[in-house]
């Protein structure tokens, strides 16, 4: 045994310095690459289920773009995309919890208007891209009000096409094109 030790210490003698721990740097880094690549796409993931919900935070990333990062630093990208996955899915959870209660209280308008008098539900508020409203209003204005007639009415989306969208496709063909621009 005392043989091979000599053996090893006169071909590489700076490997067998008191201390030290040999740590295999590419299996380290094979492992952190795994596990970045698995986070990325949990995160990728949770993006394609919030969509088209705003306010969430997706961008995780490294101080050293285009360069080969040190195992700290790759272990710093794991660390950041461990909290930013955490925080997005508490965010999206509460979001949901929301989303499903103003999805009861449309389903409790459409059954009793008079008991949810003026309220008013936007797609926004239950998660749904477009412009549409469920509102509570009185049926046949005033005379509906005092008699009590209510009903819900439902907005058809966007008030005008030149709104949110920009202009339809056919005005911009018919658009004088001039020279300069």
């Amino acid at each position: 045994m005392q043989e091979v030790i000599d053996r090893e210490s006169q071909l590489a003698p700076h490997l067998l310095l008191p201390g030290t721990v040999e740590v295999d740097e590419a299996a380290a880094r094979q492992s952190l690459h795994r596990q970045i690549a698995k986070l990325e796409s949990e995160l990728s993931s949770l993006f394609c289920t919030a969509y088209p919900r705003q306010g969430f935070e997706w961008q995780v990333g490294s101080r050293r773009a285009g360069r080969i990062l040190s195992l700290g630093q790759l272990e710093e990208v794991r660390d950041r995309l461990i909290a930013r996955l955490r925080e997005n899915r508490e965010a999206f959870a509460e979001r949901s919890q929301v989303e499903d209660q103003k999805r009861r209280l449309i389903e409790e308008m459409m059954l009793d208007p008079a008991a949810h008098r003026w309220e008013r539900v936007s797609n926004a508020e239950i998660g749904e891209p477009g412009c549409h409203h469920w509102h509570v209003r009185p049926r046949r204005g005033l005379i509906g009000l005092l008699r009590g007639w209510w009903h819900v009415v439902i907005s058809s989306g966007c008030p005008l096409a030149m709104g949110a969208c920009g202009p339809r496709p056919m005005d911009r063909l018919t658009t004088p094109i001039t020279a300069d621009g």
